[in-house]
């Protein structure tokens, strides 16, 4: 007999290509799973390890860059330098009471900004009488500069944390009203139509129509303001404080203490990432319907 034409035998004396080997192969398959495969087209596990390789890369580049062409730490510190000021920032306490009023600074700001921006961009986007009456002045006032205007706001309200609300409240505004006026009218019209045809009260449409049509938008506006409420609150330090990391910046800038002032940098970059990480983590609670605020690097 051909010995070819006899099956293989597994070590267990099963054949190979029997019935029962088929099946115990496919109950290990589905008993060990692969790792799901994120967007970007690897693992969660792997991607991390990308994250970190790259910032382990900049950081050497940094190092080795400023080592090599001997840059003056008054100039442009390394990063070991900006790391010793950071744990000597937060070591000695200094920081604590600087980053408390920034952060209310910024937080308050944000809230009386998007209040103002979501109430009047509800009105303009309902009534063209408001759009044609209000909107062009809104516009010009955006157009100014805030860094032109924030010594008059220092002026008006004073040195204390009242102007640096002020100047964050009206640099949130804007975007918050704007993607408020356009989610109200990226409504269905043959929703609204509809709507209209049940007898439905404009209170009904609003609610049931436009403001969930909106929400995406909304909450885009709201992301955008959230980080520029960073920025605005630190220009208001520039321009006139008593306390404030921006304050502290200055400090830094006057005794030349590049290395501290990078460190402040790092804890303000800190803040508008956990800031905007808070945002999107809100925004898909609330408007879960949509795929509008996904991550697309990790597919959740």
């Amino acid at each position: 007999m051909n010995s070819s034409a006899l099956p293989l035998k597994t070590p267990l004396g099963t054949p190979k290509d029997s019935p029962e080997s088929a099946v115990t192969a496919t109950a290990t398959a589905i008993a060990t799973p692969k790792a799901p495969l994120e967007p970007t087209g690897l693992t969660p596990t792997r991607r991390r390890l990308l994250m970190v390789g790259f910032f382990v890369l900049v950081m050497a580049v940094w190092h080795f860059a400023v080592l090599l062409l001997e840059v003056s730490p008054l100039i442009f510190p390394g990063p070991w330098a900006v790391a010793r000021a950071l744990v000597e920032l937060f070591q000695s306490g200094e920081i604590v009471k600087h980053l408390g009023v920034t952060l209310y600074e910024i937080l308050a700001g944000f809230a009386f900004g998007a209040i103002f921006g979501l109430v009047l961009g509800a009105l303009i986007g309902q009534s063209a009488l408001l759009e044609a009456v209000l909107y062009p002045y809104v516009v010009a006032f955006q157009t100014v500069p805030k860094v032109a205007v924030a010594p008059l706001f220092v002026l008006w309200f004073g040195f204390d944390t009242t102007s640096k609300v002020v100047i964050t409240a009206t640099i949130v505004f804007f975007p918050v009203l704007a993607n408020t006026i356009v989610g109200l009218r990226s409504a269905p019209r043959d929703q609204i139509e509809l709507m209209k045809a049940f007898t439905a009260s404009p209170w009904h449409v609003f609610r049931m129509v436009r403001l969930p049509q909106s929400l995406p938008y909304v909450f885009a506006g709201l992301d955008i303001g959230i980080v520029l409420a960073v920025i605005g609150a630190i220009v208001g330090e520039f321009v006139g404080a008593q306390a404030g990391l921006g304050y502290l910046i200055l400090q830094r800038n006057f005794s030349m203490d590049a290395a501290g002032m990078f460190a402040i940098l790092v804890v303000l970059s800190l803040i508008g990432l956990v800031l905007h990480s808070l945002m999107k983590f809100i925004a898909r609670r609330v408007i879960f319907w949509t795929d509008a605020f996904t991550d697309l690097s990790r597919g959740a």
